[in-house]
C-alpha cells in the first residue's frame, strides 16, 4: 500500500533523530590525561610525525606500550589514544591518538607551545604547565646527573609527570620528577622555596625515537 505525502511527512517528524557524533576532545601540552583508567599524568605536546600520525607524549612511568589514554574531565569520550612506544631510561611514552576523536591545540589555558627549542642552559627561564600544580616558572640550573636530564627551578607534584617545559614558548622538555625530597615540591604560600624539578630533554628523547625509527619520528608540534 502506498502512503500519501502528508502521512510520510508525519512519520518523518515522529522518527527519532540520528544520534549526533561526540565532538572531538581538545588536547594539547599541559592537558590532564588518564592512563589505563587510573593513572593521572600530563600530556607533553601533540602534533604529527613524518608518517602523518597524530602523536602525543608523556612520561614512561605513567604507562607503557599498549596502555590506553583518555582525557581528564572527558572520560565519557572513552579511549582517545594508545601508547605505542616508550623508553623507561629516558622516561618517554609515545601516544598515537585517534584523529577522529581528538582536536590538537598548541595552547592550553594560555600556555603556548610554538615549536621546539634547544636544550636550555644555565640562567634560561623555563616554564611548565602541569595538571596538578598548574603554571610555574624558574631558572635553569644546568644538566642533571643522569643522561638527558636538565634541572629547572619549576615545581611539580604527582600528576605533573610529562608536563611540558618551555623556554620562550619553545618546548624543551617534560617533567620527570623532583630533584630532592628534602624540600617542598612547590611554592608554599608566599615563600618561593621548593626543590627544583628534573626535566627530561625533549631533543634527547626525539633523537632516541628517530634512531629506533619508532612512531613519533619526525615529530612536529601542532601549530
Amino acid at each position: 500500500m502506498l502512503l500519501g505525502a502528508p502521512l510520510v511527512a508525519l512519520l518523518a517528524l515522529l522518527a527519532p533523530a540520528p544520534a549526533a557524533a561526540d565532538a572531538p576532545v581538545v588536547l594539547g601540552g599541559g592537558s590532564g590525561i588518564v592512563v589505563n583508567g587510573e593513572s593521572l599524568c600530563t600530556l607533553t605536546t601533540i602534533g604529527h610525525d613524518s608518517a602523518g600520525r597524530l602523536i602525543g607524549f608523556t612520561s614512561a612511568h605513567c604507562g607503557g606500550p599498549g596502555a590506553v589514554v583518555a582525557a581528564e574531565g572527558a572520560e565519557a569520550a572513552g579511549v582517545l589514544g594508545t601508547m605505542v612506544a616508550g623508553n623507561e631510561g629516558l622516561d618517554y611514552a609515545v601516544i598515537e591518538f585517534d584523529p577522529a576523536k581528538v582536536t590538537p591545540t598548541n595552547n592550553v589555558r594560555g600556555f603556548q607551545i610554538d615549536g621546539l627549542g634547544p636544550d636550555p642552559v644555565f640562567g634560561d627561564v623555563a616554564c611548565k604547565l602541569g595538571r596538578t600544580t598548574g603554571y610555574s616558572c624558574g631558572v635553569t640550573w644546568g644538566p642533571g646527573q643522569d643522561p638527558g636530564t636538565i634541572v629547572n627551578q619549576v615545581c611539580g607534584q604527582p600528576g605533573d609527570s610529562g608536563a611540558p617545559v618551555t623556554v620562550n614558548n619553545r618546548l624543551v622538555g617534560m617533567i620527570h620528577g623532583a630533584f630532592s625530597d628534602e624540600l617542598p615540591t612547590c611554592v608554599v604560600k608566599f615563600v618561593p622555596l621548593h626543590t627544583p624539578a628534573v626535566t627530561m630533554s625533549f631533543n634527547t628523547q626525539l633523537a632516541d625515537i628517530t634512531a629506533k625509527n619508532r612512531p613519533g619520528t619526525g615529530f612536529v608540534p601542532i601549530g
